[in-house]
């Protein structure tokens, strides 16, 4: 094969870290896993139940391209009671990544830009390349708090589109109501596109979680039932927003993904239908945990949702300090994959109690002895 056949756009894209982290772990006996990013608990039994149950009802084709009716009507009612938008219309994706590359491609054309905020999910500038924009990095350090100051600064006539999460990933933050309305504010005053990835917002542990779409009504919302259901490998998401964007979304879904996977469009009405407040519980009190365990030897902001931590080394580069993690056993990501800084490293607290106070022994035991070629 001719290496001439690959497009340009493929050199700009970088195989993900994390992706490198999972192999390592496949190689690895018995590590000490804090950096998954995905639930640790199984999917509910009844969303299993009713996944199976559809397979074998023989609900296996093609669904409509925007989703199957009765799971559209539960997510329709619950957007309308919640914003109250006349034009807000709900559509069903394959999964969140599949709903943020369809919204991307609707509104991006060649060299227009994204404002993202460092650090980022690492996603986001990849699907912007792909989808022909450039991004603009808006630094949230030290405290993973938007400032409006810096947004206005990065706004420039290519601007076109503003990605947000919240809770966010890798740092856990929350945005407070304070930013969020803000952040509305400034997009539909300068008549820039919001996009608001809200995938962790069932892991709200402080403050209630709030949506830019409260102020400002043309914000496009990415959600799904991967993290709050622990679907991730199922891929079933959903997108809202006005509705001449999502008619042209849905456009684009019926000539790239088609549509959700069927049957679990069906488990996914019988999700809609469960209790997640036991887990919601189970993920504070684990943050709760690690915040114990490791405030004494780390500086800790973020982590109010979601259930990562993203914490500044002690001592040498993010790489460094991962590098000497693995070499103990324990595996976690460094803040080069999410940032251009490399000054920190993200844990993922979605794992059992024991495993989480063996990886924090670790970390405080690396933050307490750094390697002597790093030692002044």
């Amino acid at each position: 094969m001719s290496e001439k056949w690959i497009a340009d756009r493929m050199h700009r894209i970088d195989a993900s870290g994390i992706r490198k982290v999972f192999d390592l772990a496949a190689t690895m006996k018995r590590p000490i896993n804090l950096s998954i990013g995905q639930p640790h608990f199984d999917t509910p039994q009844p969303v299993k139940d009713a996944l199976c149950q559809a397979v074998q009802e023989g609900k296996n084709a093609y669904s409509q391209t925007q989703g199957i009716a009765p799971l559209l009507r539960v997510l329709q009612s619950d957007v309308d009671q919640k914003y109250g938008h006349s034009d807000r219309r709900v559509f069903v994706t394959s999964g969140t990544s599949g709903g943020l590359m369809l919204a991307l491609c609707t509104l991006l054309n060649p060299g227009d830009e994204v404002i993202i905020f460092d650090p980022w999910f690492v996603m986001y500038k990849h699907l912007t390349t792909l989808a022909g924009g450039t991004v603009v990095q808006v630094s949230t350090y030290p405290d993973f708090r938007i400032r409006a100051e810096a947004v206005e600064a990065a706004i420039s006539d290519r601007t076109k589109v503003i990605l947000f999460n919240s809770p966010g990933n890798p740092t856990g933050a929350v945005a407070s109501a304070e930013e969020v309305q803000m952040l509305a504010e400034i997009a539909a005053r300068h008549d820039i596109a919001l996009i608001s990835d809200e995938i962790y917002r069932a892991f709200c542990y402080d403050e209630p979680f709030r949506s830019p779409a409260e102020w400002n009504d043309r914000t496009i919302v990415i959600d799904g039932f991967s993290k709050s259901h622990s679907m991730t490998g199922l891929r079933l998401g959903y997108l809202h927003g006005p509705q001449y964007l999502i008619q042209q979304m849905t456009k684009l879904q019926q000539f790239t993904f088609v549509c959700a996977p069927h049957p679990v469009q069906w488990a996914g009405v019988t999700a809609w239908e469960q209790d997640l407040s036991g887990y919601q519980a189970d993920y504070r009190q684990k943050r709760d945990l690690m915040v114990s365990l490791l405030k004494n030897d780390f500086r800790i902001v973020g982590g109010q949702g979601a259930f990562y931590l993203f914490l500044k080394t002690p001592w040498g580069t993010g790489t460094e300090f991962v590098t000497e993690a693995i070499r103990n056993n324990l595996l976690i990501i460094p803040g080069n994959v999410f940032s251009p800084a490399d000054t920190h490293f993200r844990l993922s607290f979605a794992a059992e109690d024991d495993v989480l106070r063996e990886g924090a022994e670790i970390l405080c035991r690396l933050a307490r002895n750094p390697p002597s070629s790093l030692q002044t």
